[in-house]
């Protein structure tokens, strides 16, 4: 069977190596638009590199009239547990050398003021009773949270009322490096091809049901040919599958939101005194994307703090590519979807707009609310981070992912922004399961999937405390996080 994938990034190339584990003879082609694997979305600046598994995120646990819900939480938390798995199998296969190349523990850290304490101890409450976040802790004690997070707290008047949790091992994941780790064994170990620099322009049948996929790599016209086409492709997944003429098409439609960080190089020394990712509370009417954090990130040998984002509107698919790109997506079924979005959500749209034209004065204020005094201790300057496609489906706008397969399961794509390259080895998994089904008829493959991902039961983490410890440990040690 001949495979082709559309994106080397962190999706494209975990779909691509879970394929060939577990199918060696699988046939498969990787078509990269840029020069390297992970090098679009998933490159360490891109995004904020935060190992999503609910510790701290407070829009992953909603408020509805002082309930709380964990679902979400539990879900994601589980899922990112899968991922551990799957890369600590990588370490212990020697697919990649060392852990530290990618993934580094990090406390998780949410930090609020007044009217939001009482939130952040029901969920606290909610959240530490289940063996997910048994050890979580909370404090309301000034002292106490600057130990944990001493840059949010060093300038902060000692009469402001805070309340923070703390979670010890969580993670900080470089995700560029990861991928171009992955692409390299499967490349170099597993058989996988990958072109570079090949732009695909439209996916459409051949008379003989095969997907012909239309590319240009570097000023030439190039075709290739498919029994199975995934398209991972981020943003870019949108105008392909307008393309592609399946039915489900028409459904959806792309919200493009971007985002800005202030971005600081550190030392070694004052990456030891802070080493953590701190959330904060998201403002009124703003994408969950935008939840104000401050983060250690630890990209190349090198330490930075990350603050943000800011979001921004820009009408493109992914960094890099321009206007055009996003209108020629457009169809005229998606005209009425966007007109909605934009009446239904108008305060999230004026949110972005204002967003997009804030200033760096602006920027240094929103650093000073959240962490008094900060802006004027290290060499802060904005960068730019990724571009991500929000999922519009049905009219409606949505903020998680989705997988889409064809009827004849030929066709894949994944759509959608959030959590992303968190859990990409379990949703990556999800889509292997429905797109190639009959990989998982066969013996071999099943026990190379157990060898992968000794737990991959969603259900039996969140049920089964002892399971999930088990697990827990286990793959932690292999990645170098200290189990507290």
């Amino acid at each position: 069977m001949n495979v082709v994938i559309i994106g080397a990034g962190i999706m494209g190339t975990t779909f691509a190596t879970l394929a060939k584990e577990m199918a060696p003879d699988m046939d498969i082609t990787i078509l990269e638009r840029l020069d390297r694997a992970g090098a679009g979305n998933s490159w360490a600046f891109n995004n904020a590199g935060t190992g999503h598994e609910a510790n701290c995120e407070l829009n992953y646990t909603p408020v509805d009239e002082e309930v709380i819900s964990v679902e979400k939480a539990l879900k994601i938390h589980a899922q990112f547990n899968v991922a551990k798995q799957f890369w600590a199998y990588l370490i212990k296969k020697g697919a990649i050398k060392d852990p530290q190349t990618f993934i580094h523990q990090t406390k998780h850290c949410t930090i609020v003021s007044e009217p939001s304490i009482e939130e952040l101890q029901l969920r606290f409450k909610e959240m530490s009773a289940h063996h997910f976040f048994e050890h979580m802790r909370y404090s309301e004690d000034f002292d106490e949270i600057k130990s944990w997070i001493p840059y949010t707290m060093e300038e902060r008047p000692r009469h402001e009322k805070m309340a923070a949790t703390i979670i010890e091992t969580g993670t900080d994941v470089n995700f560029g490096a990861l991928t171009e780790q992955m692409a390299t064994h499967a490349v170099q170990d597993l058989g996988v091809k990958i072109e570079y620099g090949t732009h695909v322009k439209r996916v459409h049948r051949s008379p003989t049901g095969r997907w012909v996929i239309e590319a240009d790599r570097k000023g030439d016209s190039v075709q290739h040919r498919a029994d199975v086409l995934f398209v991972g492709a981020g943003g870019g997944a949108f105008p392909l599958l307008k393309k592609s003429h399946l039915p489900f098409r028409s459904r959806f439609a792309g919200f493009p939101v971007g985002g800005r960080f202030l971005q600081a190089p550190i030392s070694e020394e004052q990456a030891e005194y802070y080493r953590a990712k701190t959330y904060g509370k998201a403002k009124v009417g703003a994408p969950p994307m935008s939840v104000p954090h401050l983060d250690l990130r630890a990209v190349n040998g090198k330490h930075y703090l990350l603050f943000g984002p800011f979001a921004s509107f820009k009408p493109v698919l992914e960094k890099g590519r321009g206007l055009f790109d996003y209108l020629t997506s457009i169809r005229l079924h998606d005209i009425p979807a966007l007109l909605d979005v934009a009446r239904d959500h108008f305060p999230l749209v004026k949110y972005l707009i204002s967003e997009t034209f804030k200033g760096r004065k602006s920027m240094f204020d929103e650093l000073e609310n959240f962490a008094p005094g900060l802006s004027k201790k290290f060499d802060w300057k904005p960068v730019q981070a990724g571009q991500r496609v929000q999922i519009i489906k049905d009219g409606d706008l949505q903020m998680g992912t989705e997988i889409l397969v064809s009827s004849d399961k030929t066709y894949g794509t994944l759509l959608g922004a959030s959590p992303g390259a968190s859990v990409s080895p379990e949703v990556m998994l999800r889509c292997l399961e429905q797109l190639l089904p009959a990989i998982f008829s066969k013996e071999e493959a099943n026990k190379k999937k157990k060898e992968m991902f000794p737990e991959d039961d969603l259900d039996a983490l969140i049920n089964n405390p002892d399971r999930y410890r088990e697990i827990r440990d286990s793959v932690n040690k292999q990645l170098g996080i200290k189990t507290t």
